[in-house]
């Protein structure tokens, strides 16, 4: 089953070029819609329900951060995965905390970048393993952060939330635990309930925060 993308950015010539990419990919991805602005997005976002949205942040007519708050909150299925230049710590640090399903820099390269897209579509993460231990950092650092209790994960989640951590995918915790792809969902769905939180890449961000694990 191919991905449904809706790609947003400004920069026209950026824009055509990506989408040029994916249309070569077709067996993986289709773009279904393109925006030049943050709120061309949400209403792209209403109309067309993609499974995906790559969403550029720095945009004139409604930035990323506040279209991706929107759709976030109204259509909580979408996956919004940020595909930007900025390599600020407070866009990356917003992103995250708004929901963002992925935090992508524009010099990735292309197979990676499909890798990951298809890891979206499996509740992962898609961010290099280089700006997730970044966001890491930066997260644990962070004292505004609400969240659960630790002492209420059991200790096969506190197992998975370690895991995870470390950029482990679900089959790799799998196969670490010796347990099902679909029990390892179970596991991430409890812990990010009992934590409040809203994806696994704030999960792994809290872990760091209480010292389960500590950022490489």
């Amino acid at each position: 089953m191919t991905i449904k993308i809706v790609v947003v950015d400004d920069h026209k010539l950026f824009r055509q070029g990506l989408i040029g990419l994916m249309r070569a990919h077709d067996d993986l991805v289709e773009v279904v819609g393109e925006a030049s602005s943050g709120q061309e997005a949400v209403q792209l976002a209403h109309q067309l329900r993609p499974d995906v949205i790559l969403m550029d942040i720095q945009m004139p007519d409604g930035d990323g951060l506040e279209a991706t708050r929107k759709i976030r909150q109204s259509l909580p299925d979408i996956a919004v995965v940020m595909l930007t230049a900025s390599e600020l710590d407070e866009h990356l640090y917003e992103a995250v905390r708004l929901g963002a399903a992925g935090y992508l820099l524009k010099d990735l390269d292309a197979a990676e970048l499909f890798e990951l897209l298809d890891g979206v579509t499996r509740n992962e993460v898609a961010m290099t393993r280089a700006m997730a231990s970044r966001l890491l950092k930066i997260m644990a650092n962070n004292d505004g952060h609400e969240s659960g209790a630790a002492h209420e994960l059991t200790e096969r989640e506190i197992e998975v939330l370690h895991l995870l951590s470390q950029g482990a995918s679900n089959p790799q915790i799998a196969e670490e635990l010796v347990i099902t792809v679909n029990t390892v969902k179970s596991h991430i769905s409890h812990i990010l309930a009992k934590l409040q939180l809203e994806n696994r890449t704030q999960a792994a961000a809290y872990a760091v925060q209480k010292g389960i694990v500590f950022p490489e």
